[in-house]
């Protein structure tokens, strides 16, 4: 029977989480603070942890960090609120398996838990994204179609388009490259694409998440260790050098890499040789790199964080990848292509979306970029028996920020069909409605719209400085809906 750890402040949801998932079949325990949760991990073995992002006494990037360092191959989903959906897409960066948004809805929760079971039980889950077809095997899933062609979905944006015009440009080299961009916007997909439309693409492409592990951890992945280097070493080991030889090592976030590795990788591309840890034999690589930060490697070594010669050595070619709100043209195609996905993962035959929903997704910035998106569009499916998804199966924090998009074109396109309608800045007022009721009414409306832009539309910090509780907001905002 495999076993759950629940991580949550909230003794309620800790209960009512962990009935429904023994009814499911599974084993739970409950701690109510990060501190307990992280000391009963260590006491105890856990298939699957689920943790609340904000706990009393710990953020959950916290205690994931310190599970991590117990058992680097633990799997940790976050519970999180809707309004820190950017927060959540950064602890993934951080090392947790996936992300679950509140309210949770069971057949999600039970949905990520199984997916999360079975690439363990097929070996998938490892130190984050590492060895990815470090066998050597293409991606392709037909005949004579393209890697990327069946796995991804080239957009027509603009922004999609250089993009994509600098990826045939510096695929066909040798160059090391760069790659800049928000998290959530697909560094590893281009890294794969680079690769794929590479002279290596029939060698291994490998990809490894340096934010993720500690300096003894890291020097093992990358460079191998002989039996006995150091504690737990019982077997000789390849690292990412030898696995990737001939093809593609991909490296993200490098920026969280020790000086002391930093110093170590300088020398392997210098001398295309390396030492296993613990080693004494030298072994030859040929391998092309390509890294990605969130952060900017410039900065970075100026201010003492990164090694400058290492960045010279990177920075051969770079890119900036567009986040999603850059790329509005290709919204449409994307929701298309995720809700296929989900179709198949389902088994499900949700046709398409209705126009009020794309719109929604039109109008909203998706600060988890392409991620967040998937999510979305997963969830949705997921809540959608058949026919169109609707608008009442997407989170509520993107419909609530679209509901003053929305109100805001009524209010133009009022004022440009009737001259006679007196405005304020937000919401129409017809000559009829200045009895003093619907004055006291235009008055909280502008007030509650004024705070929702200066708190960036976040629900709970807007509630907080209005003195009314989130559902009390909710409910106002919606009676303003036309």
């Amino acid at each position: 029977m495999k076993r759950i750890l629940i991580i949550d402040d909230d003794m309620d949801m800790c209960n009512l989480l962990g009935r429904f998932l023994q009814k499911k079949g599974y084993e739970t325990e409950a701690s109510h603070s990060g501190n307990k949760g992280i000391a009963k991990f260590k006491e105890s073995k856990f298939d699957v942890v689920l943790c609340d992002f904000r706990l009393g006494d710990k953020e959950g990037r916290e205690v994931l960090k310190e599970i991590k360092n117990v058992d680097p191959f633990a799997i940790v989903i976050i519970i999180t609120g809707y309004s820190d959906i950017k927060t959540a897409v950064d602890v993934i960066k951080a090392g947790a398996f996936d992300y679950i948004t509140k309210p949770l809805i069971p057949e999600e929760v039970l949905n990520v838990i199984g997916r999360a079971l079975q690439q363990s039980a097929d070996g998938n889950v490892d130190t984050p994204r590492t060895a990815s077809a470090a066998n050597g095997q293409s991606v392709n899933k037909k005949p004579g179609k393209s890697a990327y062609e069946e796995e991804y979905l080239v957009g027509h944006a603009p922004a999609t388009r250089e993009l994509y015009r600098q990826i045939e440009l510096v695929a066909p080299t040798n160059y090391s490259i760069i790659l800049y961009g928000e998290s959530g916007t697909g560094k590893e997909v281009i890294a794969r694409t680079i690769h794929l439309n590479s002279a290596r693409k029939d060698k291994p492409f490998v990809a490894m998440d340096c934010g993720t592990l500690s300096k003894e951890l890291a020097g093992s992945e990358l460079f191998g260790h002989v039996k006995g280097a150091f504690t737990g070493a019982l077997n000789d080991k390849d690292g990412h050098f030898e696995l990737a030889n001939g093809g593609t090592l991909f490296l993200d976030e490098v920026s969280n890499l020790s000086y002391e590795i930093q110093a170590a990788l300088l020398r392997v591309i210098q001398e295309r040789k390396f030492k296993r840890v613990g080693g004494v034999k030298e072994m030859e690589t040929d391998v092309r790199i390509i890294v990605a930060s969130n952060e900017n490697l410039q900065d970075s070594y100026r201010k003492g964080r990164f090694r400058e010669d290492l960045f010279h050595r990177f920075n051969e070619f770079s890119i900036i990848l567009p986040a999603f709100r850059q790329r509005k043209e290709d919204i449409p195609l994307f929701a298309d292509f995720f809700l296929d996905k989900a179709n198949k993962e389902l088994n499900k035959e949700v046709a398409g979306f209705e126009p009020e929903v794309m719109n929604i997704f039109m109008n909203y910035p998706w600060p988890g970029n392409l991620r967040e998106f998937r999510n979305v569009i997963r969830r949705a499916a997921l809540l959608t028996s058949s026919g169109l998804v609707n608008a009442r199966v997407l989170p509520a924090e993107i419909v609530d920020i679209n509901s003053y998009t929305y109100l805001q074109q009524q209010q133009q396109d009022a004022s440009v069909a009737a001259p006679s309608i007196v405005t304020t800045s937000h919401h129409p007022i017809t000559h009829k409605e200045t009895d003093l009721k619907n004055a006291a009414a235009q008055a909280e409306y502008d007030t509650i719209m004024n705070v929702l832009k200066q708190v960036n539309y976040n629900k709970s910090r807007a509630a907080e400085i209005l003195k009314i509780d989130r559902k009390t907001l909710y409910n106002k905002i919606k009676s303003y809906q036309p």
